[in-house]
């Protein structure tokens, strides 16, 4: 099977997925799942940790405010939109946009686990410190985490079924929404990524 075909998979799974934590939301709100998008066979995958209110109205990844800014950061990077792909831990948006309980985390996690094997990024950039935490613990650098303030940036080598994998935490892009002075140290943090977007 294709990456495609492989990735719809899961979005059936998904879409289809009544035992879910935050199901009820979808029914509740009028609103959907939000999957991922982007290039199939990306070389960098940015992971966020759930979806907003835009996201979950539209079904797409990092399409309200904070998606703004992350579109300016990747073209301030020299990285297409279209050329890496963009998910979340969380599938469905919390309430209120409340942080994801450890019991979404867990229940959704295998759904990005699987993005990932199908993918086979060269780099994840995790975006905020949940995300941060799902990946560092789950390629065995659990050890290495500290704040977000101290690891955004930083480059962390993986050993993956699929091979080497580097993990850059950064922080998430509604940070530069809530406080502008941040965007210039997302912007210094991107020009990380300009060597793997080749």
């Amino acid at each position: 099977m294709s990456n495609s075909e492989l990735l719809k998979k899961i979005r059936d799974e998904v879409w289809d997925g009544e035992h879910l934590p935050l199901y009820s939301e979808r029914i509740r709100n009028g609103v959907y799942p939000v999957l991922g998008e982007g290039s199939h066979e990306a070389k960098i995958m940015f992971i966020g940790e759930a979806p907003g209110r835009n996201e979950a109205l539209q079904g797409r990844p990092f399409c309200g405010a904070a998606g703004k800014v992350l579109d300016e950061l990747l073209l301030s990077a020299g990285i297409l939109r279209a050329s890496v792909y963009i998910t979340n831990i969380v599938k469905d948006r919390p309430p209120q946009n409340r942080d994801p309980l450890p019991e979404e985390i867990s229940a959704y996690g295998p759904f990005l686990d699987r993005q990932i094997e199908i993918i086979k990024p060269a780099v994840i950039a995790t975006l905020g410190r949940f995300s941060m935490r799902y990946i560092m613990e789950k390629f065995g650098l659990a050890d290495y985490v500290t704040s977000i303030s101290q690891m955004h940036g930083k480059q962390f080598n993986a050993e993956t079924s699929f091979g080497k994998l580097i993990i850059i935490p950064l922080y998430h892009p509604a940070v530069a929404v809530y406080d502008a002075g941040t965007k210039e140290v997302l912007k210094k943090d991107f020009e990380v990524l300009q060597e793997f977007s080749v």
